[in-house]
This record gives C-alpha cells, sequence and structure tokens, in this order.
C-alpha cells in the first residue's frame, strides 16, 4: 500500500498543474473513480475538513487520504510524494534564476495545459457536485457560496458560517419533530491555531527563514494571493531580503510549476540561502499542514457519527465546492482565451465523461499541443 500511495502522489506532483482546486481534481479522479480508494462522500469529508485548517489544502488532501489509507506511515509517504517533485523543478528553477537571472519561457506549456486543467477541474466539480448537494437545502447553501465568495467575502467565512447555518438548521428540525431540547452545536472538530512569533532579524540567517516560513504554513488561509500579502510585508518591506521583482517571479515560479503553490517558499530560499535555504523554507512552510491533519484527520470519522457534527460538514462540505466553483470560474477565463482552447476544453472534458480517460495522460498531451502549436505560431 505504502508503495502504491506513493507512486500515486510522485505522479500527481510531477502533473498536478493549476493550483489546488486542479489538484483535489485529480486526486479525486484517482482515488474515487479509479481505485475506489475512497467513496465520494469520504473524499468530500476529508476536503471538508481540510478547508478548515490552515496551510495547502490539496497538499492536506494528500495527507489525509494517506493516513486513510495506511496511517502514519502513509501519512508521511503521500504528502512528502505529492511536494517531492515541485520542490525539485523549483530548485532548478531557482538555480537557473541565479545564475542566468531569469526564468525559462513557460506560457507556450501552459497555453495547452490550463484548458485541460479546467476540463478536470469541471469534471470533478460535476461528480463531488452530485455527492454533496443531496438536499435542497445543501444546494441552496452551495449557490449562496457562490454568491458570497464573488461579493468578496472571506473563503473562511463562508466555510463556518455554511455549517454553522446547516448544523443549527438540523438541530431545529430534530427538535420539531421530536419536541426535544435545543442543545449547542458541536464544535470539537473546528480547529484554531495560534500564529508563532515571527522573528525580527536585522539581517539574513537560516534560523529566521524557517521561523517565518513555519509561522506563515502554520497561519495562512486561502488563496496564493494572501500568500503574496505574507511574503510581501515581510521580505520586501520589512526586511528587505528580496526585491519586488524577485518576489515576483518567486511566486511565478510557484505557479507555473506542477504540485502546490507553497513551493514558492522553495524558490526564495534557494534564492537567498542556496541549497540549504531551499531545505529550511520547505520544511518550515509543509510541517504545520502534517500536524495539522495528525491531529484533525482521526476526528473526520467521529464527526460523521453525530447527526448535528454530519450535518455541520455537510454544509462545510457544500461551502467547499462553491469555493471551488468560482476558482475554476476565475481560472476559466484566464484559460479560456480563444476558439483554440475552447477546442481544446471541449475535447477534454468529451475524453474524460465520455471515454473516461485518464486525467494524468492528459496534461501531458496538452503541454506537448501548446509547446508545438507555440512553435508553429512563433515562426
Amino acid at each position: 500500500m505504502l508503495k502504491q500511495l506513493a507512486l500515486l502522489f510522485f505522479k500527481l506532483g510531477v502533473i498536478s498543474f493549476g493550483g489546488p482546486a486542479a489538484h483535489i481534481a485529480m486526486m479525486e479522479d484517482e482515488v474515487v473513480r479509479r481505485r475506489r480508494w475512497l467513496s465520494r462522500d469520504e473524499f468530500l469529508d476529508l476536503l471538508g475538513a481540510a478547508n478548515l485548517i490552515p496551510g495547502p489544502n490539496s497538499t492536506e488532501m494528500a495527507i489525509h487520504i494517506g493516513r486513510r489509507r495506511a496511517g502514519w506511515p502513509g501519512l508521511l509517504v503521500a504528502g512528502s510524494c505529492f511536494i517531492l517533485p515541485a520542490t525539485l523543478i523549483v530548485t532548478a528553477l531557482a538555480w537557473a534564476y541565479v545564475r542566468y537571472g531569469s526564468l525559462p519561457q513557460t506560457d507556450a506549456i501552459l497555453y495547452g495545459v490550463k484548458p485541460v486543467v479546467i476540463a478536470i477541474i469541471l469534471q470533478a466539480l460535476w461528480g463531488l457536485g452530485r455527492a454533496a448537494l443531496k438536499t435542497k437545502t445543501l444546494a441552496l447553501v452551495g449557490a449562496v457560496g457562490i454568491l458570497l465568495n464573488f461579493l468578496g467575502v472571506h473563503e473562511l467565512v463562508i466555510l463556518f458560517g455554511a455549517g454553522i447555518a446547516t448544523g443549527f438548521g438540523n438541530r431545529v428540525a430534530d427538535r420539531m419533530r421530536r419536541g426535544e431540547s435545543l442543545s449547542p452545536i458541536p464544535a470539537t472538530f473546528l480547529f484554531k491555531t495560534t500564529a508563532l512569533a515571527a522573528p525580527s532579524p536585522t539581517s539574513f540567517g537560516l534560523w529566521p527563514l524557517f521561523f517565518f516560513f513555519l509561522k506563515v504554513g502554520s497561519v495562512l488561509f486561502g488563496s496564493g494571493y494572501v500568500l503574496l500579502a505574507f511574503l510581501r510585508a515581510d521580505l520586501v518591506e520589512r526586511w528587505r531580503w528580496l526585491t519586488e521583482p524577485q518576489l515576483l517571479d518567486a511566486v511565478t515560479a510557484g505557479q507555473v510549476t506542477p504540485g502546490p503553490v507553497f513551493t514558492t517558499a522553495t524558490f526564495i530560499g534557494y534564492v537567498l540561502g542556496g541549497l540549504p535555504g531551499a531545505l529550511v523554507a520547505t520544511v518550515g512552510i509543509f510541517i504545520p499542514a502534517f500536524f495539522f491533519v495528525a491531529v484533525s484527520g482521526p476526528w473526520v470519522t467521529r464527526i460523521r457519527r453525530s447527526a448535528t457534527a454530519g450535518a455541520v460538514l455537510d454544509g462545510i462540505n457544500a461551502a467547499s465546492l462553491s469555493l471551488m466553483a468560482v476558482v475554476s470560474w476565475r481560472l476559466g477565463r484566464a484559460a479560456v482565451v480563444d476558439w483554440t482552447t475552447v477546442a481544446m476544453l471541449v475535447v477534454s472534458l468529451i475524453l474524460l465523461i465520455r471515454f473516461r480517460i485518464n486525467s494524468a495522460w492528459l496534461v501531458p498531451v496538452g503541454a506537448l499541443f501548446g509547446l508545438v502549436f507555440g512553435a508553429i505560431w512563433g515562426a
């Protein structure tokens, strides 16, 4: 089982372009549809739990799945194998950046990969949505979540609000049916984190770098834009370890490579401190994900046994999918930019849904198409 986990998540780490929504969609395709390691309901419960803790959601999903399949060894193997490919690729990019002063061109690859990624996300949303939105109430929760997200409401407010609303509604319904008194909604599964004290060094050092990224990994909720704000506030404005262009190049490296966007830390660590800096930054930002999943994972099945807590989790799952839907819409607007990408999106959807082609094959094919198209168009 450990070997299967290692091979699967290493493969996903190599091909998973497109950010957390795409990564989660690929995991759903592999562990629910193909291998049947988890049911859709179990997968959704893990997704809801991952959304409630800080850190990179897709990495935490890999860790959750590994723990569910093979306990503590699986937790370590799945998470590490998912992170490793991106870490190696970003380290290579950082080496080239330090040596030559710029990033290699990736526009052609991304042109072909992005429409395929959108198709993979849409396929996952369809399958997960049928499992998560199993009542009219949950469908309404999902719709409200989409609306609030478009209006700019913070992701955590949407998630917790959906959970509390569905849990309270479940308790009220039980009270009306049975005449029982209304007890408080169990909240033992809501995990609070305390920010680690950030160091305030006057000069660069490996330990301050480690504790900075440990803090970021421990408290960061939300999108890559939130990560950018954290990095800019301390590394550029406060400590002046990086320049603004260097930070943007680091974020770009994390976004254009497969795997978790948090490998931006790997790039920054290498630029600042070579290989030791890359290692220290990577370990610092990802350790909290392993810790929070290890602590929260055992509670997921216990939550499901309680009717009220299960209803809360149902609401969180519905809201999680609403956030994923909004992300896919925004990504789609940037990915589907002409008739060629529209055709790629449609063909990818047909291959995924009608012919059940493995998404692992579609991503490299999209990348190859992008390179060929770019070479012809560029010529």
